[in-house]
Order: C-alpha cells, then sequence, then structure tokens
C-alpha cells in the first residue's frame, strides 16, 4: 500500500532527490484512495562531503519526513494510522534516495544497520561491522 514519487532537479540533484514520502488514505464516496505526500529537502548551501553539512541536510531529511507524516499541510486528508511507521519509512527512503556517505552514517547513528537494511538503506560494509 505503500508508493514512492521522487523529483529529480537539476540545479540540485541531492537536494530534490532526498524527498519525503509517505502515504496517506482519503475516503471519498466510500472509496480509498492513496495520496503521496512529497516534501522536498533542499541541500542548497550545504557540502555534504563534510560532517556539519551531513548533520544539517540530515536534519531538514528529519523535519521533512515529520512534516510529511505529522503536521503537513493537508486540506482534507485522513491523518496517517501509524505516524511512527510513516516517518521511519519516509525518513529510510529519503537516506536511500540521498546516497551520501556521510548522511547514512547519520541514519546509522540512530537507526541499526538491520533496520536500516530491512528499509532498503544500503549499510557500507565499513558501517556494518561496527
Amino acid at each position: 500500500m505503500y508508493t514512492k514519487t521522487t523529483s529529480i532537479s537539476s540545479r540540485c540533484l541531492l537536494g530534490a532527490a532526498a524527498a519525503a514520502f509517505s502515504l496517506f488514505a482519503v475516503n471519498a464516496q466510500a472509496d480509498v484512495h492513496d495520496v503521496t505526500v512529497a516534501i522536498h529537502a533542499s541541500a542548497d548551501g550545504l557540502d555534504l562531503s563534510q560532517p556539519d553539512g551531513a548533520r544539517k541536510f540530515y536534519f531538514r531529511l528529519k523535519n521533512a519526513a515529520d512534516d510529511a507524516c505529522t503536521r503537513g499541510d493537508r486540506v482534507g486528508l485522513a491523518p496517517v494510522a501509524n505516524q511512527k511507521a510513516c516517518y521511519e519509512k519516509a525518513l529510510a527512503n529519503a537516506i536511500r534516495y540521498t546516497n551520501m556517505p556521510l548522511v547514512t552514517q547519520m541514519y546509522l547513528s540512530t537507526h541499526t544497520a538491520l533496520d536500516a537494511a530491512a528499509r532498503g538503506v544500503a549499510v557500507p560494509a565499513e558501517l556494518a561491522a561496527k
């Protein structure tokens, strides 16, 4: 029941590719419709090869995932049934699509390698051993 969308900006490939994804159900005339909410997190002005830039970008991704699953501006959409699961899926999708080692490392500082792998996040061999 989960769907995902990506959009790629020519100006900032990483910023646009790091969209947070989430799924919401809308009831309309007894029919259920899937709606994908994408909130884009930009890497503009950040050097993702440096720890400080990666940390700031990871914070942006976390905020986008949280917005998409909780307080995002969604008129007429039903709330997500499991906000934590939605957030974790959205954040993992963003990390996976960003595919930047330092950003992945930030993610792995709060998630296990097993959780990351289960959500499709590639765990570098040197980080998986830790």
